[in-house]
């Protein structure tokens, strides 16, 4: 049967371990009747949040389940697989009464810190790196979470590890002896959010933002895994001066913003003044806050963001350089090579040969 994991918010203030178990109990004395199976849970008690994991035939059995046993249903609830269920959340433990704990015996919130790495290297086949930024993943107890494209994903259920984690890659990146171009990004959040489809939805998206947009050679991290941080204060080996702050406010323009060139990036007449339009903002409101989020002027980020998106397209090794160029809006293949050059110190043909 399709596996579900659900979202529910505690309203209660004194909301307890007993109140969570008994909770599940209710749940698993209706299950029969719809065919489906509560087979474990989070609970979160400073978010006041709980994610349940179900078998079931589908979302509205397990929904009706939940209504008989409590008179309400989930805020959210999504299919998930077996293997990305595993990626994200682990295979963990759980006590006799089916509460989720990490490996070292404490209650497992379901929060998790993701871990994200954009990383390209222009001097020769990326392989070496990649294998040793999956070391540092399983030596900061990281479940790796394969991903199609140049990018590596990790997921931590400590704030502090993930911390420790990227630090050490950081380090171990800026003093290899190859060309390379990354930045990474570490974004707490829930596996459901209220209205997503797929498991830790906004806090891949918002790492996602973050590596799009960012400076190269930067970490970024969010305003939750800082907290999370200092109620790890004891397990933090990391100098947090390496590290970039987003927060909420950040995030939510950084996803406009994303969006926003996203969209209009193989365009050849896009510039800063139609970003500007889009956003909403004066000429001079867009260059403050979009240098102020990015270290970049609106038309430096448009030309970063076609360049890394050049990246991708000259790994495929489908296209000419000339179709790329113009497919990601610049105004020629001469010019397309020489601002390439200028920002990668290689030629867009040699990098294609590197790497295929």
């Amino acid at each position: 049967m399709p596996l579900y994991v659900d979202l529910h918010y505690i309203h209660s203030e004194d909301f307890s371990e007993e109140d969570a178990f008994r909770a599940h109990l209710a749940d698993i004395n209706v299950q029969d009747q719809f065919g489906v199976t509560h087979k474990k849970f989070w609970i979160n008690f400073d978010q006041k949040t709980m994610f349940c994991l179900v078998d079931g035939p589908n979302k509205e059995a397990c929904n009706a389940a939940h209504q008989m046993a409590h008179m309400d249903q989930a805020c959210n609830i999504i299919e998930v697989s077996d293997a990305e269920f595993i990626s994200f959340l682990g295979l963990g433990q759980k006590n006799e009464h089916d509460m989720a704990l990490t490996l070292s015996g404490e209650v497992d919130s379901g929060y998790r810190t993701l871990f994200l790495l954009r990383m390209a290297n222009l001097t020769q086949n990326d392989d070496y790196q990649k294998n040793k930024i999956y070391d540092f993943i399983k030596e900061y107890h990281g479940n790796l979470i394969l991903q199609p494209d140049n990018q590596n994903m990790a997921s931590f259920i400590f704030a502090s590890d993930a911390i420790s984690c990227a630090a050490a890659i950081d380090t171990f990146l800026r003093t290899t002896q190859d060309h390379l171009d990354y930045t990474m990004a570490l974004v707490t959040g829930k596996p459901v959010d209220d209205y997503g489809t797929k498991l830790f939805e906004e806090p891949k998206t918002r790492a996602k933002y973050l590596c799009g947009m960012g400076l190269s050679n930067a970490v970024y991290i969010d305003a939750m895994t800082k907290t999370l941080l200092h109620k790890e204060s004891q397990k933090i080996n990391s100098d947090l001066e390496v590290f970039r702050t987003i927060d909420n406010n950040d995030f939510s323009f950084s996803e406009t913003l994303f969006k926003a060139v996203k969209d209009r990036l193989t365009s050849a007449d896009f510039k800063s003044e139609h970003l500007g339009k889009t956003l909403g903002l004066s000429k001079a409101q867009t260059y403050r806050k979009i240098k102020a989020l990015t270290g970049m002027s609106p038309n430096e980020l448009i030309r970063e963001m076609r360049l890394r998106r050049s990246l991708e397209a000259l790994k495929q090794n489908g296209k000419t350089v000339a179709e790329i160029a113009y497919e990601l809006g610049f105004n020629s293949p001469t010019y397309f090579t020489r601002v390439f050059r200028k920002r990668y110190d290689t030629l867009p043909t040699t990098f294609a040969k590197l790497i295929s």
